[in-house]
């Protein structure tokens, strides 16, 4: 007899990587079967920049950016923090030895389309990557969800789980899987988890964290997908997209609210 996982249509996972964002690939193929993997190259930080400058000025741009970089400096430091995680909650954060990976420049370049034709998905779930234009939406045949490190549409955009512990949210220390649209995190939501952080959790391990407790979320929804029974819910206002926080918001918040 064959297993309900060869029954399953191929599910493909499009993401820039990460630790947190492999934990949840292993916990969808661990239940659900094998994924193919578009892993786009992460946008360069001096487009990135040159973004956000255009959007909201230059000072909150350079703000951002010291944050960025303290972050990744700071995932460095705490490097024995994070393991810590990945031990406690039984994380598999590397792909397997035997993992599809294709790689491709952009999440809306024409060979990220093309892989995704070749393979003919079930679903596609989006993880860490570009905003999808609304021409590489439209071309996709399959549901395509989003995992979003945040409870939308309160906290759209980047660091929901942060922004919602610096804004004496904690309750909504969470996470999303949402269907995608042209918006940024406002598509019909399918599937949240609420959580907590640890002790020793800063900026820079939220994301880990918010993995271990939101794969049974992602691997619900994208079997819902399959079985062709998504169901949306609108959580209703408030309805906000955030971005890195300042450089000096974040210390000046960590020394007042304890929150780092």
């Amino acid at each position: 007899m064959q297993s309900l996982k060869s029954d399953l249509p191929p599910i493909v996972v499009v993401t820039e990587g990460g630790p947190h964002i492999w934990a949840i690939i292993n916990a969808v193929a661990g239940r659900l079967g094998s994924v193919s993997v578009i892993l786009e190259t992460p946008e360069s930080k001096k487009k990135l920049l040159l973004g956000r400058a255009r959007c909201q000025g230059w000072l909150q741009a350079i703000g951002q950016l010291g944050t960025m970089v303290l972050t990744r400096l700071g995932k460095r430091f705490f490097a024995g923090h994070a393991a810590r995680i990945v031990a406690e909650q039984k994380l598999q954060t590397e792909p397997k030895s035997d993992q599809k990976i294709i790689h491709v420049s952009s999440a809306n370049a024409p060979e990220c389309l093309q892989a995704i034709e070749d393979i003919r998905p079930g679903v596609v779930l989006l993880a860490g990557c570009r905003l999808l234009s609304r021409q590489t939406l439209a071309k996709l045949r399959c549901p395509v969800l989003n995992y979003h490190a945040g409870i939308a549409p309160k906290y759209r955009g980047m660091n929901g789980g942060y922004w919602a512990l610096a804004s004496g949210d904690a309750e909504n220390f969470g996470t999303t899987v949402h269907l995608v649209d042209a918006g940024v995190d406002t598509g019909g939501v399918l599937r949240q988890a609420r959580g907590e952080p640890g002790p020793g959790d800063t900026i820079s391990s939220y994301a880990l964290r918010q993995a271990a407790f939101s794969r049974d979320i992602c691997v619900e929804a994208v079997g819902d997908a399959l079985a062709g029974k998504l169901a949306t819910s609108d959580p209703g206002p408030p309805s906000k997209q955030w971005y890195h926080p300042t450089i000096w918001f974040y210390l000046w918040t960590g020394l007042r609210r304890g929150v780092w």
